[in-house]
C-alpha cells in the first residue's frame, strides 16, 4: 500500500487536472469524480508510485473511454431489451410472471453459451468483459452471443400476451 503521504501529494498535483480531463471526455462531473476517485484508490493500493503525472493522465483518458463503451454498451442493450409501455401499466405481479416467463424460456429455450451469458449479464450485472474474461471469449463475440439471445427472447415473446 503506498504511502498517505505520497498518496496525498500525487492528489494535490494531480486531482484538478484529472478531474478537468475527465469531465471533458465525459461530459459528467459525478462520472468524472466517480473515474478520477477509482484511479487514485487503484494508486492507494499500488506498493510503487507513478513515476509521472503522464501517467495518472493517461489512466484518466482509458478509465473514461473505459466508460463511454460501457455506456454505449449499455445504451445499445437498453434499446434491444426496451419495454412496451402498456408493459408498464401491468400490474406488478403480470410483470413478474412476464419475467418468469422470460427467465424459464432463456433457461429451456437458449443454448450455451447464449444462457449464461443472459444470465451473467442480466442477473449477476456484470459488464460485458467480465463476462467474456469469465467464458474464456473474446468481448465482440461475448456481445455477439448476447444480443443473439436477446432477440430470441424478444422474436419469441413479440406475439405472446399475457
Amino acid at each position: 500500500m503506498l504511502e498517505h503521504r505520497i498518496l496525498e501529494q500525487l492528489f494535490r498535483q494531480n486531482y484538478s487536472k484529472m478531474i478537468h480531463l475527465a469531465g471533458v471526455l465525459l461530459g459528467d462531473d459525478e462520472e468524472a469524480e466517480d473515474v478520477v476517485q477509482d484511479i487514485f484508490l487503484r494508486v492507494a493500493d499500488s506498493d510503487i508510485p507513478p513515476r509521472d503525472d503522464r501517467y495518472l493522465m493517461t489512466a484518466v483518458r482509458n478509465a473514461c473511454l473505459n466508460r463511454i463503451r460501457q455506456m454505449q454498451l449499455h445504451d445499445r442493450v437498453k434499446g434491444l431489451m426496451s419495454i412496451d409501455d402498456e408493459m408498464d401499466l401491468q400490474p406488478v405481479d403480470k410483470r413478474l410472471e412476464r419475467l418468469d416467463d422470460i427467465a424459464a424460456y432463456v433457461d429451456e429455450q437458449l443454448g450455451e453459451p447464449h444462457c449464461s451469458i443472459f444470465h451473467l449479464r442480466f442477473d449477476e450485472d456484470l459488464t460485458m468483459a467480465e463476462i467474456a474474461r469469465r467464458l474464456g471469449l473474446n468481448p465482440n463475440t461475448a456481445y455477439k452471443y448476447l444480443i443473439q439471445g436477446i432477440q430470441r427472447v424478444r422474436n419469441h415473446f413479440k406475439n405472446v400476451t399475457i
